[in-house]
């Protein structure tokens, strides 16, 4: 898995590669949240390059969501293809996060 990271004013861009699973779902997570507790609390999250995404994954997006929460700062996905969409709607994900179709639309949204 590989993380690009950007910003934008005050909107931190995480697109992350390849495979959200139990080998890398620590990493993933300790990354979002390690941006928020360094005052990073606007995260879009970029999933264009993500092929699958586990229960251990989507544990990470809840934990970083409920940080972002607590910090008064705000969370976004976009980007999902086809089938990672399918994963969070077989999850019943789909509701807990805000997810925009393009890294502009979760930018607009979010500053």
């Amino acid at each position: 898995m590989k993380f690009y990271e950007q910003h934008d004013g005050d909107v931190t861009v995480v697109e992350v590669a390849g495979r959200i699973d139990s080998n890398t779902a620590k990493e993933f997570g300790d990354k979002l949240t390690g941006l928020i507790r360094s005052g990073r609390t606007r995260l879009v999250v970029d999933f264009k390059n993500i092929v699958y995404i586990s229960s251990a994954g989507f544990r990470a997006l809840l934990v970083t969501a409920k940080l972002a929460d607590e910090t008064s700062g705000r969370f976004a996905l976009c980007g999902l293809t086809a089938e990672v969409r399918r994963l969070f709607d077989l999850g019943a994900f789909t509701d807990l996060f805000p997810i925009f179709s393009s890294r502009e639309e979760g930018l607009a949204n979010l500053q």
